[in-house]
């Protein structure tokens, strides 16, 4: 069987990371998966750029260029949105053409348009649309926030300047995604949580779409041997938090912040036998002079290897997000044996069993609550890092639910089924 998964990286982003594992997982599995992209970054020879870099560039700049004019010329939420206005020609191209079966994933900011997905009906094979963010279930946004408008046709688009038309816009991108959706019955959605399954529901677009399915990332637990975490004696406990970008509003950066000044003030003994490590890129370095804790940056970290260490390093995960859809810092923190510690805003209930493979903090939209809650799970989590017996025992009951939920096996298989039956609707 031949598979081509398009995604408009094959390492920026994490959709790139889940795509290529994605890829790998169907290679080990004996299928011709190949990747198509517009932005080639590793050196693999499974992963083919879809077209020259001025062409790429060209079509990236146009939709920019109509987004910057429609949101009234604001930089804040010029990637926030994406209308499927420009794209490559990818259903002429060779992959596509001889593929059995074609996986889109990330193909946004001029990668593939939504007249260039209705182009791809009529090569009559399984088309197949994972959804990373709530892009195909909305008319503009990756990500609808507070917004219920997708919950009908998305007119007044907040992310919209004055001076748009906005009306106009959100509806026709609406109305070209709900002709597509409803004229091409074999095309399947594959949502990465049971959570982003759930906003889908709540959605003008997919609301009585039966074509939705839950489906969850890759995550190569195959590759992990052996975990090796330091003693406890001797040292502090070790919280990490780590993210592309750890000031990204939707990361939730200040609730972390003030959930360390939280620990200060009401624990202050605890939290002096803490310390934070933060990993990824940030724009706003001087906020970590507000971290009321210890607290040690290991910058970009890349690589395998390099992250394993980190993960081999701490002892408890925490994310502070506002949403995810599946956040994998999570499984990679229960599979290197960490315990997450999360709001469930997204699709973190499919990762961790409140109380046995972590800890599922209420979310307020009160800062200082939130704060108070997210702290509640950190000591939690102490009381257990403490107890050696304990600890180990959750680390196999961690690592035993990954491989359950998140294999290349569970997950590939899914998706074998899933092509089979759009064959046969074909």
């Amino acid at each position: 069987m031949k598979i081509v998964i398009i995604n408009k990286s094959d390492r920026t982003g994490g959709a790139a990371m889940v795509s290529m594992r994605l890829m790998q997982a169907m290679r080990d599995a004996g299928i011709d998966a190949r990747m198509l992209v517009v932005e080639k970054l590793t050196d693999s020879p499974y992963v083919v750029k879809a077209a020259g870099s001025l062409k790429i560039k060209w079509k990236f700049l146009v939709e920019r260029l109509k987004i910057f004019i429609l949101n009234g010329f604001r930089r804040d939420t010029l990637f926030k949105i994406d209308t499927g206005a420009k794209g490559l020609p990818l259903w002429r191209h060779p992959l596509v053409k001889e593929a059995d079966a074609v996986l889109l994933n990330w193909v946004n900011q001029g990668m593939l348009s939504l007249s260039g997905i209705e182009r791809m009906k009529r090569l009559n094979k399984p088309l197949i649309w994972t959804m990373h963010d709530m892009w195909c279930m909305t008319s503009l946004c990756h990500h609808a926030g507070g917004c219920t408008g997708y919950h009908s046709i998305c007119n007044y688009c907040p992310l919209l300047g004055r001076l748009s038309p906005d009306k106009i816009e959100s509806a026709m991108v609406w109305a070209d995604k709900n002709r597509i959706y409803d004229t091409y019955p074999y095309m399947k959605f594959v949502a990465v949580s049971n959570w982003l399954y759930n906003r889908s529901k709540e959605s003008s677009l997919l609301r009585y779409n039966k074509g939705v399915y839950v489906i969850p990332n890759v995550f190569p637990i195959d590759r992990i041997k052996e975990v090796n975490h330091p003693p406890l004696k001797g040292r502090k406990i070790r919280i990490g938090f780590g993210a592309a970008r750890l000031d990204d509003p939707i990361k939730g950066f200040p609730v972390l912040i003030d959930m360390t000044r939280v620990l200060k003030e009401m624990y202050s003994e605890i939290a002096d036998e803490l310390e934070l490590v933060t990993f990824g890129g940030i724009k706003d370095a001087s906020l970590f002079r507000e971290i009321a804790i210890s607290h040690r940056h290991l910058g970009v970290v890349s690589g395998e290897d390099a992250i394993r260490k980190v993960y081999e390093e701490v002892d408890i995960v925490v994310s502070s997000s506002s949403y995810e859809t599946l956040p994998g810092t999570l499984v990679e923190a229960q599979a290197y044996g960490c315990i997450p510690v999360s709001f469930n805003r997204g699709g973190q209930s499919d990762i961790i069993d409140h109380l046995q493979t972590g800890y599922i903090a209420p979310y307020s939209s009160d800062m200082r609550q939130a704060a108070m809650n997210l702290s509640v799970g950190i000591l939690w989590a102490c009381s257990k890092v403490v107890d050696e017996v304990e600890m180990e025992l959750m680390r196999k009951v961690m690592q035993y639910e990954v491989r359950r939920r998140f294999s290349p096996q569970v997950v590939v298989d899914k998706y074998i089924r899933l092509i089979e039956e759009c064959k046969s609707n074909i």
